[in-house]
């Protein structure tokens, strides 16, 4: 059964994304509220009518409403859209569990793979909501890009490819086109990994690389995603559609992808602790590589870029010496 005009969204996550998600939902005739956690930025949001820490210069509808109850934000919506940081999902999905909205439809908008259970995020749903209607929506879109009315493409996986159309009616507009597909391994595992080849090219451009280089950890890197996703399960057609290779060249190229920009920070110096301390927004792709590079050990997949960035974050790897490690491996038919 579709969601119809006028019904109630629940967006879950005040930040850049659930706020553009929020507005595209509005302007298409839905009821949207949005939560966040924090009350006094909750009430700046209500009053300014703009996100000026994650989306700034975006003017939001007076129509859509904030608040930092959670219950009353979930009370009676049709559909929920999760778009909080990875890290902070499962609390979060706790909290909307007390509250018992069963009959929703659960939409993840989150890219990660939980530390220490090596979930995907529509499993952690699962795991903490029980059997759910849900769907997952990836792809290449930059809030700051989407939010300006930009043209862009994503995609809507489920298990149920009826309940994939259904949040595609939802999201579909003349400035917003939604492809589905009922792959919501590929799709969850290519949005996630992207994250840690990010860091890697912005580690090569933080180091005076050219487009060569990029070129490399684009291709290569894409190849380590597709490796893994197979291993478990993936199609390997989606890794070179939208939430593999589509959401991995933004990333990667676009001066406002967050993973890039540490990793360039991590090539002209930095350390990671520093630069961290400075963010506001968060970088999914660091803590993502600690689950990327655990998900390769234990599948016995090789994934020599991803290594290399997990011991440059974690190791304190000189980054040149990890990158001339990469050039100088056993040579091999491609």
């Amino acid at each position: 059964m579709a969601i119809k005009k006028g019904a109630k969204v629940a967006v879950i996550g005040d930040g850049g994304w659930g706020t553009t998600l929020a507005i595209m939902l509005h302007n298409k005739g839905y009821k949207v509220e949005v939560w966040g956690p924090f009350a006094d930025y909750i009430r700046y949001l209500e009053k300014k009518r703009i996100n000026s820490k994650f989306l700034p210069g975006i003017k939001i509808p007076k129509e859509i409403s904030f608040s930092a109850d959670i219950g009353l934000t979930i009370e009676e919506a049709a559909l929920i859209v999760l778009a909080v940081p990875s890290h902070f999902l499962r609390g979060v999905l706790a909290r909307i569990k007390e509250e018992n909205a069963s009959g929703a439809i659960i939409l993840s908008a989150v890219k990660g793979i939980e530390n220490d259970t090596l979930l995907r995020m529509s499993e952690v749903v699962e795991d903490v909501l029980g059997k759910r209607r849900i769907a997952v929506l990836s792809g290449p879109t930059i809030s700051y890009e989407v939010a300006r009315g930009i043209p862009a493409t994503c995609v809507v996986s489920s298990e149920d490819i009826a309940l994939a159309e259904e949040v595609q009616d939802v999201f579909m507009s003349e400035r917003f086109r939604v492809y589905t597909t009922g792959d919501i391994i590929g799709v969850e595992l290519g949005g996630a990994s992207k994250n840690v080849i990010a860091i890697a090219c912005g580690i090569s451009d933080g180091l005076g690389f050219g487009a060569n280089s990029k070129a490399a950890i684009l291709t290569r890197g894409l190849v380590e995603i597709a490796r893994l996703g197979q291993a478990q399960g993936a199609r390997p057609e989606t890794f070179s559609g939208l939430s593999g290779l589509g959401d991995l060249v933004t990333t990667c190229i676009s001066s406002h992808g967050r993973n890039r920009w540490v990793g360039e920070q991590i090539g002209r110096g930095k350390k990671l602790k520093a630069i961290l301390s400075k963010m506001e927004m968060v970088a999914e792709g660091v803590r993502t590589t600690q689950s990327v590079f655990a998900l390769a050990k234990r599948h016995n997949v090789e994934m020599p870029i991803t290594s290399e960035v997990y011991a440059v974050l974690y190791e304190d790897k000189d980054p040149k010496l990890a990158v001339e490690e990469l050039m100088l491996r056993e040579k091999k038919a491609e």
